[in-house]
Order: C-alpha cells, then structure tokens, then sequence
C-alpha cells in the first residue's frame, strides 16, 4: 500500500521512524509542501512548522537599512574580486537566508553575523518582531502591475534533530516551516527537490539553484526565493529606443540599446548622479547611479549617501540602456573576507538550531535582472547549506532494501541458531 508522503522505494521502517520523530515534537503543525515543478514528479515532503508568535507591530526600516548597508558591501567586495564582470546579486534574498542561520547561531559566531549583516542591536522577541515586520512589509508590495513573491523554507534530514526553539523563530521572524528531504543518505535527490521548489517560487527564472554533487555533508539547507516583476510608472516608448556605445569596465567600447525617457526625479551628492524611476504604484523604485566622472575600479557610494540620493526632487531626462543579467556565485569567500568567516568553520556555534549543527558549509545564490522598455523582471534564490556535527554525520544508515540474511547466534560459542535470507519481506 502507498503510503501519502512517501518516496518510492523509501523502506517502510524509515517511515515509521520519521513519524516517531514527528509525532515526538509536540506542537507542531504537520503539513505537505509541493515539491516545486518540474518533469519529475517528487513525492511532497512533509513539514514541521513552529509556533509563530504574532509579535507588537515593529519598524521594518531599521532593518531595510541593514539590508541596505549589507548589500553594498557584498556588492562592493564581489566587485573588488571580478571588477571586469556584470554583478547582480539579492541583498534581501541573502540577508533572509542568513539571517535564518542568525536566529540559529550563538556566542561569537552570532556576534559576527550579526556585525557583517548590519543587523540592529536587539534580540530574543525584539530581533523577531523586527524579521516579522520586514517579512510583512516585502509581502505587501504586491499591487497593480506589480508582483514582488518571496518564500523561505528550512530543509532537514529527517534523521537531524531541529529544535523547537529555532522552528518558532524562524516561523516568527520568516513564517518559514521545516522539509524533510535526504541531504545525508541521497544529497542529489535532495538537491533535485529543493532546486525544483526554487524554479516554482521564481516561476522558472532559477530552474537549478543547487546542480548535482553541490550537497556534500550537509544536514540543513536554508533557502530564500525572491521574484518580481514590476511595471513603470510611465513605461519607455519602444521607438524611442536606439544603438549608442558604452565604455566598460576595461575601457573598451561596446554597444548598448538606450531606452530614452523622462524627466525622472534626480539627485547628486558626493560626485554622484541618481535618477529614480518609479514602478506602477509608487511602493517600488529603482535608483539608477552614475559614479563620479573620475571614478575608476569598484567605488560604491556609502549607506548614507544613497539615503541622500533617495531624496532628489530634481529632473532629469535620461538615457538607460537595456539589460539582462543572470549571475550565480558562491558568496562563502565574499562573507568570509567580511568578517563572517568563524561562522564557516568547526569553531561555528550553531547550537541555536540543533545540538547536531556543526557550521556553515556552503552559501549559494543565483540572480536574474532584466531591464526593458515595459519594466523590470528580476529573480534571486540564496541557499544557506548547515553541515552537521562530524560525529552526528558519520556514514550514512544502512538500508536493507535488497536481499539480505540474517544469522542468531549465541555469542558465548558462535553456535547458529538461526540462518535466513529475505528476498520478499512482504512474503511468509
């Protein structure tokens, strides 16, 4: 008989002792999450949500502006690295995934998350209630010719313990609920379904966040998916759009399609030129930044002098070319290089999420932008890979799903008292 959340093939005994692990974590809401979309059919796995406390009505700004800050800085980094390249990158996508492992980590590890994150100094309800409001706010831009869908979720070996106080957390701060899927016994099946649960929240713009062989020992992924797809306020006029050169990064010259349009509000400080082009609603805007003429490498205006631009109320025609960026990176050695490292090493304190979690192993994103005459489309996927303790990971369980024999034997002489070989454990 099949059995509804179960994988075929998956012995009947593995079943029974997810259930006895579920069963174990009172107050828990199980539930069944569709495993994404894709030609595979994958069976739903099952998900363990914590408690999530409606907390005070919070300012979502504070943390906007660590996003913020946050983001410049990762920018600026990756710059640094591969200063020739196009770069597009999610700093609320990367920020959600992190700080998922933030409300996970504990002692010197938080403390360095939480310096490179720019989070606000608060913590325990206060931290929470500042996640939930952000998350609330991100939910709220939805509106006419604007769709802005985000998603996070927490992905577990069923044979890893997740505390209950790390389930309400992130229930709270990011109404994110735990699947079960088999990082340690069958990490590629894994990867399959949380990459195809990513291709449906970006509605196909990230088909494969986590490829073939990228989980290796890991026993908790953390995962964030971002999708938009906005309108202008006042869209460009198609013909109006023409050829013109464009000097990159090199200093050579390139080809670009300029989209003609304005007055736009603009605005300059500190040698920089910002233009703020408005999505069908007003709650959404993109800021498009010129650099100071004699800007050379990757210089990046500070936090505070982007707040600044934000406020132009001058005008401005511009000439925008058209674009279509698709990046996807690793960003340990970025975080690394940040001051995140000790959360990448046996040293990590983890413990907030499991006493089975050991670091942080691996941190994915990819990312999508394109910017046309009609609007903007953009995508973003992050994955936060946690390994489990060596002791806890060890190799993985021993399945008897083919035939196997079975001796009883009375140890003090080696005598046997029974031989069997089980081709049909379903037979007598």
């Amino acid at each position: 008989m099949a059995v509804k959340g179960m994988q075929p093939g998956r012995p009947a005994h593995r079943l029974m002792r997810m259930n006895k692990e579920l069963r174990a974590a009172a107050g828990l809401v199980l539930a069944l999450a569709v495993a994404g979309c894709g030609t595979t059919t994958q069976a739903a796995p099952i998900v363990a949500r914590g408690v999530a406390v409606r907390e005070p009505l919070a300012d979502p700004r504070p943390y906007g502006a660590a996003d913020t800050a946050f983001g410049l800085d990762t920018l600026g980094a990756w710059c640094r690295a591969d200063p020739q390249a196009n770069l597009v990158l999610s700093p609320s996508s990367l920020a959600s995934g992190l700080g998922m492992a933030y409300l996970g980590a504990r002692g010197g590890t938080a403390r360095a998350m939480a310096g490179v994150l720019h989070l606000p100094v608060a913590g325990g309800q206060a931290l929470e209630a500042g996640l939930q409001a952000r998350s609330a706010a991100l939910r709220r831009l939805d509106g006419p010719g604007v769709t802005v869908d985000t998603s996070d979720q927490v992905w577990a070996d069923p044979t890893l313990t997740t505390l209950r106080g790390y389930l309400d957390a992130v229930a709270t701060g990011y109404d994110a609920g735990v699947a079960h899927v088999p990082l340690l016994r069958n990490p590629d099946q894994a990867a399959r379904e949380i990459s195809q649960a990513i291709a449906a929240a970006t509605h196909g713009q990230i088909p494969q966040l986590l490829p073939p062989g990228s989980l290796t020992d890991v026993g908790w992924v953390l995962t964030d998916a971002l999708y938009l797809n906005a309108a202008w306020a006042t869209p460009f006029q198609v013909g109006q759009t023409s050829p013109g050169p464009f000097t990159t990064a090199s200093g050579r010259l390139a080809d670009a399609e300029y989209m003609d349009g304005g007055p736009y509000a603009a605005a300059s400080a500190g040698g920089w030129t910002a233009v703020r082009l408005p999505y069908r609603g007003g709650q959404l805007a993109m800021m498009a930044l010129l650099p100071p003429a004699n800007a050379s490498g990757c210089v990046m205006p500070t936090a505070k002098q982007l707040g600044t631009l934000e406020e132009g109320t001058a005008t401005r025609e511009i000439a925008l070319p058209r674009v279509d960026l698709r990046n996807k990176t690793s960003m340990k050695s970025l975080l690394t290089g940040l001051g995140m490292g000790l959360a990448f090493t046996p040293a990590a304190d983890f413990t907030g999420l499991s006493a089975q979690a050991c670091c942080i192993g691996l941190v994915e994103q990819a990312a999508t932008l394109r910017v046309g005459e009609q609007g903007t489309v953009a995508s973003a996927a992050t994955a936060i890979g946690v390994e489990p303790t060596a002791a806890r990971a060890g190799p993985p369980p021993v399945t008897f799903d083919r035939p196997y024999l079975m001796v009883v034997t009375a140890p003090a002489t080696g005598e046997p008292l029974i031989m069997a070989r089980v081709t049909d454990p379903a037979t007598p």
